[in-house]
């Protein structure tokens, strides 16, 4: 009798477990009808489903392996990177060369330089190690960026890929 007294209010519920049947319009639906929102289903067929919803991505595998792969190239070159500015600070410092640390640095930097030991000639040594192995740093950085994003870039799927969407009932 309440949709008697208020027909225009809104509410949670439309039929409350309080509310007649009858009051309902049986003609709108021939689907049967849901049982009330507030009452808790504790028999029939939906006792104890659990439904699990979402989207299935069937690329997952490949995005996981492409997102690995950009990661271990992303820590070698900016480990080359961190070599060679360890091996500018120690050089700029006048470290001593045969300790082993600064021997070991220095040998990783002389593997690492691409070749770039000779490119600049200042009078200074110092001057010459900050900007051949300053450039051969950057150069390492830029390198695992353009790789990185050309491996995202051809290796992932279109963002106008098809999502299927997938519903599990146990």
């Amino acid at each position: 009798m309440r949709h008697e007294q208020d027909p225009d209010r809104t509410r949670l519920d439309p039929f409350p477990a309080a509310d007649p049947p009858t009051m309902r319009n049986q003609a709108v639906s021939r689907t049967p009808e849901p049982p009330p929102v507030s009452a808790a289903r504790t028999t029939g067929p939906y006792e104890d489903e659990i439904v699990e919803e979402g989207v299935t991505n069937p690329d997952y595998r490949r995005i996981r392996t492409v997102g690995v792969v950009c990661t271990i190239i992303n820590v070698v070159t900016a480990a080359f990177a961190v070599v060679l500015a360890v091996h500018i600070v120690l050089v700029l410092g006048n470290a001593n060369m045969a300790n082993g640390f600064a021997s070991f640095v220095d040998s990783w930097a002389a593997g690492v330089r691409l070749g770039l030991n000779g490119l600049f000639t200042p009078a200074s040594a110092k001057l010459a190690t900050l900007f051949n192995e300053g450039l051969a740093a950057i150069l390492w950085l830029v390198i695992g960026g353009v790789l990185t994003y050309l491996i995202r870039r051809f290796a992932l799927p279109g963002p106008r890929r098809v999502q299927r969407y997938r519903r599990v009932v146990r």
